[in-house]
Protein backbone atom coordinates (compact mmCIF):
# COMPACT_ATOMS: atom_id res chain seq x y z
CA UNK A 1 0.00 0.00 0.00
CA UNK A 2 1.35 3.55 -1.03
CA UNK A 3 1.17 6.27 1.73
CA UNK A 4 0.51 9.54 0.52
CA UNK A 5 0.68 13.00 1.86
CA UNK A 6 -1.67 15.60 0.31
CA UNK A 7 -0.81 18.82 1.30
CA UNK A 8 -1.16 22.57 0.28
CA UNK A 9 0.50 25.21 1.96
CA UNK A 10 1.38 28.90 1.32
CA UNK A 11 4.66 30.37 1.04
CA UNK A 12 4.70 31.00 4.79
CA UNK A 13 4.55 26.82 4.92
CA UNK A 14 1.45 28.07 6.20
CA UNK A 15 -1.45 25.21 6.36
CA UNK A 16 -4.05 26.24 8.07
CA UNK A 17 -6.13 29.49 9.82
CA UNK A 18 -8.47 29.35 12.79
CA UNK A 19 -9.75 26.10 12.06
CA UNK A 20 -9.79 26.38 8.16
CA UNK A 21 -8.28 26.96 5.09
CA UNK A 22 -6.96 30.36 4.49
CA UNK A 23 -7.59 29.97 0.79
CA UNK A 24 -10.32 28.25 -1.22
CA UNK A 25 -8.87 27.91 -4.81
CA UNK A 26 -11.17 25.35 -6.87
CA UNK A 27 -8.19 23.86 -8.85
CA UNK A 28 -7.22 23.06 -5.61
CA UNK A 29 -10.48 21.64 -4.45
CA UNK A 30 -10.31 19.49 -7.74
CA UNK A 31 -7.18 18.08 -7.28
CA UNK A 32 -8.23 16.83 -3.68
CA UNK A 33 -11.30 15.00 -4.86
CA UNK A 34 -9.77 13.71 -8.39
CA UNK A 35 -6.39 12.44 -6.26
CA UNK A 36 -8.81 10.93 -3.04
CA UNK A 37 -11.68 9.87 -4.63
CA UNK A 38 -12.64 6.21 -4.11
CA UNK A 39 -9.80 6.05 -1.63
CA UNK A 40 -9.30 5.55 1.92
CA UNK A 41 -8.16 9.31 3.79
CA UNK A 42 -7.12 10.06 7.27
CA UNK A 43 -7.51 13.23 8.85
CA UNK A 44 -7.29 14.19 12.73
CA UNK A 45 -10.31 14.95 14.53
CA UNK A 46 -9.86 19.14 14.10
CA UNK A 47 -9.67 18.47 10.62
CA UNK A 48 -12.44 16.62 10.18
CA UNK A 49 -14.35 19.17 12.14
CA UNK A 50 -13.41 21.96 9.50
CA UNK A 51 -14.77 19.68 6.56
CA UNK A 52 -17.81 18.77 8.83
CA UNK A 53 -18.60 15.82 7.02
CA UNK A 54 -17.64 12.40 5.59
CA UNK A 55 -16.75 12.90 2.24
CA UNK A 56 -18.96 10.96 -0.23
CA UNK A 57 -16.87 8.71 -2.35
CA UNK A 58 -13.88 7.90 0.08
CA UNK A 59 -13.64 6.34 3.45
CA UNK A 60 -12.97 8.75 5.99
CA UNK A 61 -10.49 7.49 8.90
CA UNK A 62 -10.79 9.95 11.41
CA UNK A 63 -7.73 9.98 14.31
CA UNK A 64 -8.84 11.11 17.95
CA UNK A 65 -7.80 10.44 21.39
CA UNK A 66 -11.71 11.08 22.54
CA UNK A 67 -13.39 7.68 23.57
CA UNK A 68 -16.62 9.15 22.66
CA UNK A 69 -16.48 10.23 19.77
CA UNK A 70 -18.66 8.45 16.83
CA UNK A 71 -19.59 9.59 13.49
CA UNK A 72 -21.72 7.62 11.01
CA UNK A 73 -20.03 6.72 7.75
CA UNK A 74 -16.45 7.08 9.22
CA UNK A 75 -13.91 5.17 10.83
CA UNK A 76 -12.42 6.27 13.97
CA UNK A 77 -8.94 5.06 15.10
CA UNK A 78 -6.63 6.05 18.67
CA UNK A 79 -3.44 6.54 16.45
CA UNK A 80 -1.80 6.51 12.86
CA UNK A 81 -0.71 3.11 13.49
CA UNK A 82 -4.00 1.53 14.23
CA UNK A 83 -5.66 3.55 11.20
CA UNK A 84 -3.16 2.73 8.42
CA UNK A 85 -3.99 -0.85 9.51
CA UNK A 86 -7.56 -0.32 9.22
CA UNK A 87 -6.89 0.36 5.42
CA UNK A 88 -4.55 -1.75 4.56
CA UNK A 89 -6.66 -4.47 5.96
CA UNK A 90 -9.58 -3.25 4.12
CA UNK A 91 -7.14 -3.71 0.69
CA UNK A 92 -6.59 -0.19 -0.05
CA UNK A 93 -3.97 0.95 -2.96
CA UNK A 94 -3.38 4.48 -2.06
CA UNK A 95 -4.11 5.71 1.39
CA UNK A 96 -4.37 9.44 1.37
CA UNK A 97 -2.72 11.54 4.58
CA UNK A 98 -4.61 14.80 4.61
CA UNK A 99 -4.06 16.63 7.92
CA UNK A 100 -3.78 18.07 10.32
CA UNK A 101 -0.02 19.21 11.45
CA UNK A 102 -0.05 16.82 14.20
CA UNK A 103 -1.28 14.09 11.62
CA UNK A 104 1.14 15.18 8.88
CA UNK A 105 4.38 15.06 11.60
CA UNK A 106 2.85 11.82 12.96
CA UNK A 107 3.04 10.02 9.43
CA UNK A 108 6.02 12.18 7.30
CA UNK A 109 8.76 9.23 7.99
CA UNK A 110 6.09 6.63 6.96
CA UNK A 111 5.22 8.70 3.28
CA UNK A 112 5.86 6.93 0.19
CA UNK A 113 4.80 10.05 -1.83
CA UNK A 114 4.07 13.67 -1.39
CA UNK A 115 1.39 15.46 -3.08
CA UNK A 116 2.22 19.49 -3.07
CA UNK A 117 0.15 22.11 -4.01
CA UNK A 118 1.62 25.47 -3.22
CA UNK A 119 -0.61 28.18 -2.87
Amino acid sequence: MIISLLVAMDEKRGIGKAGGLPWRLSTDLKRFRELTMGHHIIVGRKTFESIGRPLPGRVMIIITRSESIAVEGCFIARSVEEAVGLARERGESELFICGGAEIYAQTLGAADRLHLTLV
